[in-house]
């Protein structure tokens, strides 16, 4: 008897963080949680290639970011997209996500340039996207998740953007519109998530750690 009501409440709990998640909310946890899997393996696979700090550095810190999406998948116990595929190197749910995915790949292996812009492109979604994903909750917690990953990624932006001057290419943006992104690359380095420190709790203020590495070898 104490067994069947020990799982009563455990489906009782997750049927209530469930319903307290509304549509939007709960497609922008589970699309964020593929797409900062989508930049950390773009990173690894062309890094693979060119043997480039920038994508060693900036690919352990979409680990982090990740993990910050699990934290708030396992809260309101949702269905992890990524263990769906076993977190293969990737596979994707969202058919969008392996589309761009194998998209930089194959542009991203031609050149250096070319991998630099892959990079640069993967942030430019990223932010559009925690932006959209923002926009569409209420809750502080989400929000602030939220919030920290879209400062981690314009410094990922400008770690890129600043590694294609080094080549001296001039890098338009191809996602977010000139003004947008002309702010982000002229404003300071953000405050972003404290590598190796993303418990997900507190206002992630730590400095992110993955852009002032040594950039090319």
């Amino acid at each position: 008897m104490k067994k069947i009501l020990v799982i009563i409440v455990v489906l009782f709990s997750a049927a209530l963080h469930a319903q307290t998640l509304s549509e939007n909310e709960r497609a922008g946890i589970l699309l964020m949680r593929e797409e900062e899997k989508m930049a950390r393996d773009v990173y690894q696979t062309l890094n693979e290639n060119w043997d480039q700090m920038p994508f060693v550095h900036i690919s352990e810190s979409e680990i982090n970011h990740m993990a910050r999406m699990k934290l708030l998948i396992d809260k309101y116990q949702l269905k992890d997209p990524v263990d769906n595929n076993a977190d293969k190197r990737g596979a994707f749910n969202n058919q969008q996500l392996k589309n761009l995915y194998e998209e930089l790949i194959t542009s991203g292996k031609t050149s250096l340039e070319a991998a630099f812009r892959a990079g640069a492109k993967v942030e430019e979604v990223d932010i559009r996207d925690l932006k959209e994903a923002r926009a569409k909750t209420s809750k502080e917690e989400i929000k602030n998740t939220y919030t920290d990953l879209i400062s981690a990624s314009e410094n990922h932006l400008r770690a890129f953007v600043r590694n294609l001057k080094r080549l001296d290419v001039n890098y338009i943006p191809v996602v977010m519109d000139k003004a947008e992104f002309d702010a982000i690359i002229n404003s300071q380095q953000g405050m972003g998530m404290k590598k190796g420190k993303s418990t997900g709790q507190g206002n992630g203020k730590g400095q992110c750690q993955c852009c002032e590495k040594p950039s090319l070898r």
